[in-house]
């Protein structure tokens, strides 16, 4: 580095100085091996070349013989200065400004801004230091840190001791918890989050700083190594947490250098190039199909996990020092283990190394007895030096299979012990499969979790179907679940769907296999293993076939009556299905989705019940339910007759009776109508609306009907097709407002359902040239890891129609973009099954048409799809 300039040197010089030595000092941290010390290195030297340039304008500002001090606070006095770090200061007085001064500190700060420096300064005496630090605690933080750069010493070290002084430990402790607390929640409460901040969220380096903080406040010490020789904590978690603090305060390092600017979010459009900075690539890793981004995240996740896990243990243990708890009451539980208000602790600190199935029995205990919240900094902190007693032996031992077992069957407390055991690393130990999958992330547009926390999310919402209280949540769900004698049989399930994800291969095949060995090596009976098994291997085949097929086809639900094989079957695939679709993430899950995997169980469950069917019978009996509707809505005997003349038998196959009452209701004084019918009401279902449109049929009708909804911010869910004997088009389509649009009121309902049928009655009543499609932008996440957009385009089972599978990226005009190209080459649409998962669309068309029978004019369809399809640059 350059040697700064005398205080006397222009600002220009200085300015050069400094921009030279920043640079210099960033392009050797960016050759460097990406190491620890390589951060702890380049915060060290970025802290003393703005030393340097700071102490240099101090004199040149002519402060140098004056009474102020100038004070480091924050990181920036912490000695941490990151690439582009706030680097906050105080100038600190002897008494109120006078001119000279005043004049002075105006000419420093500024020449700071000339310089480079962008400063974050407060001008205050030693009173008006106090007087704040009272007030407010993140300025008591930030002067806790304190550090004197220049100008006389005398006066900052009164003012160190002044605010040692006034330090309250008790109270900062309790400020700083609500604060850790706030923050926890503002970032999503878990470490684990898609962009996590590195700084500031669960896991990431606040929750260290905040450790030192009310240690240091409490004078029991400002460095691990003085924490250990106080004993809170111990010589190997001194090692772990100087270890995870390198990790995060280099991949802090690296993405303010990546991005060039101060970010402390690890966004998605920042992952990769961090990533490659880290020398990771997708192409030579062991794990095929691995991205760099998601080798860095695992890397990162992993880190933040343990200093969740220390940040509590050590945060639980400050606290007993500072408030005198230690001598707590204590209630004993059994000879191993005490009840100390409401935290389950050990009898002694060398239980597990003497007793190692005594790991286990802390978390059968903990669900086993109400009142407990959680485990003592102690029991915490034995658990995390017991780790290497979790070894193949441990996972072997028949006691620990037992109690694993017995914990998977307990009655309550479930979901909270198996969290615990995650946040504890016993899960993963005790199950070394599951361990290959904490905070793996899954870059697929839909989950929102690692598969750790989707796992445990998914086993978290079986669990609720056998809880009463949650039974108005999933009433269908709980109503099955309550005659389900073995609740721990879909716990195990639940556990294995996911737990080969990120292997390569299909995660369905290797997770049955583990599962099969899980079951063997735990003493379960072979017809449980075999639906344990069967669970695995299918959690994704129900809701492939819900949402993809034709359900009012009977050969589609024959074919998977087959595969569930038994009542039972169904009904546990069922639970797990809708378990896994709700864990994935919030915005996945809808009650069309509900609706039609409930259609299909119950479909089958009539299938499975031998009955043969009668098609002629049900449509009959669909009929008569619809009369008796119409009636019920004062229609005159008759009223369906008109409409329904004109219907072949696969419209009452596809329709319910609900449906078919209504399109009669709607329709039967329009049949020989020649302009557009369109009528809408609140869905069935309970999500937004469904839409009827009748009119004379023509090529380019899904198409407009897709165009308008688009343009009136609608996403179609479903669609239903018909075609009329008389050439009129009877479709049907389920639709939700995009959020933000649908109304709060039944007034407001009323009134959306008014403007749709007028606009969408204008928008079919036109004649002209389909419009372009819209571009839609796409999400940042969708930028950084798009969907590779793919057409499929096969003949169904029967070789009569043509099926047309649909997967890409989604985003706004998607669909009206792809019946586009069907409308242009005459692709007549007999069923639409549109499903969005998360920001990825697998849309599924039933079509027919002449130029599907040609191979040229086939290939030319599919390439025009994949270019309608393809995401915007």
């Amino acid at each position: 580095m350059a040697a700064l300039p005398q205080a006397a040197a222009s600002l220009a010089s200085l300015r050069t100085a400094f921009r030279d030595g920043k640079a210099a000092l960033l392009q050797e941290f960016a050759a460097a091996r990406s190491t620890a010390m390589a951060a702890t290195r380049v915060t060290r030297a970025l802290t003393r070349h703005v030393d340097g340039s700071l102490s240099a304008l101090w004199s040149a500002a002519g402060l140098a013989t004056s009474s102020a001090a100038l004070v480091a606070v924050g990181g920036y006095g912490r000695g941490e200065l990151f690439p582009h770090s706030d680097v906050d200061v105080v100038v600190l007085l002897p008494a109120a400004l006078d001119e000279a001064v005043s004049a002075a500190v105006e000419r420093f700060v500024t020449s700071c801004w000339d310089t480079g420096l962008e400063i974050g300064s407060s001008v205050r005496t030693l009173p008006e230091c106090l007087a704040e630090s009272a007030r407010d605690v993140t300025v008591q933080t930030a002067l806790l840190e304190s550090r004197w750069v220049a100008g006389t010493r005398r006066l900052f070290m009164q003012f160190r001791q002044a605010h040692d002084a006034a330090m309250d430990a008790p109270q900062f402790l309790r400020a700083k918890t609500l604060e850790m607390q706030q923050r926890h929640i503002k970032h999503e409460g878990t470490p684990y989050a898609l962009e996590p901040n590195c700084k500031e969220s669960p896991g990431g380096l606040r929750d260290l700083q905040v450790v030192i903080w009310v240690a240091r406040g409490a004078g029991l010490g400002r460095t691990w190594g003085e924490l250990a020789s106080k004993g809170l904590i111990t010589p190997f978690e001194a090692v772990q947490l100087v270890k995870h603090e390198g990790t995060l305060k280099l991949i802090r390092a690296r993405l303010h250098a990546v991005a060039g600017r101060r970010e402390d979010r690890l966004v998605f459009d920042l992952q990769t190039a961090v990533a490659e900075s880290f020398g990771y690539s997708a192409t030579d890793l062991p794990n095929h199909g691995q991205r760099s981004s998601e080798v860095l995240m695992h890397r990162y996740y992993w880190a933040a996990k343990a200093v969740t896990q220390l940040n509590q243990i050590l945060m639980l243990n400050i606290e007993e020092r500072i408030n005198g708890r230690e001598a707590a009451p204590m209630r004993p539980l059994n000879a191993r283990f005490l009840d100390r208000s409401g935290m389950l602790e050990e009898a002694s600190d060398d239980l597990y190394l003497r007793q190692p199935h005594a790991i286990l029995e802390t978390f059968l205990v903990f669900a086993q007895t109400p009142g407990l919240q959680g485990l003592s900094a102690r029991t915490l902190r034995a658990l995390y030096n017991a780790r290497n007693v979790m070894d193949a032996g441990f996972r072997r031992d028949p006691v620990n299979r037992a109690l694993f077992m017995a914990i998977l069957r307990q009655p309550r407390g479930l979901t909270h012990a198996l969290r615990l055991m995650n946040q504890t690393s016993v899960l993963g130990r005790t199950l070394w499969v599951f361990r290959r999958i904490v905070g793996r992330m899954q870059h697929d547009l839909f989950h929102v979790y690692t598969v750790d926390q989707h796992i445990l999310m998914v086993l978290r919402n079986v669990r609720r179907f056998f809880i009463p209280e949650h039974a108005h949540e999933y009433p269908f769900c709980s109503q099955l679940a309550a005659q389900w004698d073995k609740p721990w049989v879909l716990y195990v399930a639940a556990l294995f769907h996911d737990i080969a994800k990120g292997r390569g291969g299909d995660h369905s095949e290797l997770g049955q296999l583990e599962a099969r060995r899980f079951c063997r090596g735990h003493g379960i009976e072979r017809s449980d293993t075999q639906l344990i098994e069967f669970l695995v291997q299918q959690h994704l085949t129900m809701s492939r076939v819900a949402q993809k097929a034709d359900l009012s086809d009977a050969d589609v639900i024959h074919d998977f009556a087959r595969l569930v094989a038994t009542p039972e079957g169904l009904t546990a695939l069922y639970l797990l299905t809708v378990a896994d679709i709700r864990g994935t993430s919030p915005k996945v899950w809808n009650a069309w989705k509900g609706k039609l995997l409930e259609d299909l169980y119950r479909l089958t469950l009539r299938a499975l019940g031998g009955a043969q069917p009668n098609l002629d019978a049900e449509i009959e009996a669909r009929k008569q339910e619809a009369r008796h509707n119409l009636a019920l809505h004062s229609a005159l005997p008759g009223t369906e007759a008109p409409l329904w003349r004109t219907l072949e038998v696969s419209y009452f196959a596809r329709h319910d009776s609900a449906d078919i009452a209504w399109h009669a209701r709607s329709l039967w004084r329009h049949v020989q109508a020649t302009a557009p019918v369109v009528s809408a009401r609140l869905s069935s279902v309970g999500d937004g609306l469904q839409v009827l449109v009748y009119c004379p049929d023509r090529p380019d009708l899904f198409a407009r009907i897709c165009g308008y909804f688009d343009s009136a911010g609608f996403s179609i869910l479903d669609a239903k097709i018909h075609t009329t004997r008389a050439g009129f088009a009877l479709d049907t389509f389920q639709v939700v407002a995009t959020p933000g649009m649908a109304p709060d009121t039944q007034a407001g309902y009323r009134d959306l359902i008014s403007l749709v049928e007028t606009q969408a009655t204008l928008a079919l009543a036109s004649t002209g040239p389909l419009p372009e499609p819209r571009r839609g932008r796409v999400s940042r996440r969708v930028r950084s890891f798009p969907v590779l957009p793919r057409v499929s385009l096969a003949p169904d089972e029967r070789a009569q129609r043509w099926l047309l599978t649909v997967s890409a990226s989604d985003r706004s005009g998607l669909l009206y973009a792809i019946a586009r190209v069907m409308a242009r080459h005459q692709i007549n649409l007999q069923l639409a099954k549109i499903t969005t998962l998360g920001e990825r669309v697998e849309d599924t068309f039933l079509v027919d048409g002449p130029e599907l029978q040609k191979p040229k004019a086939q290939l030319r369809i599919e390439t025009e799809l994949l270019d309608a399809v393809a995401a915007p640059a």
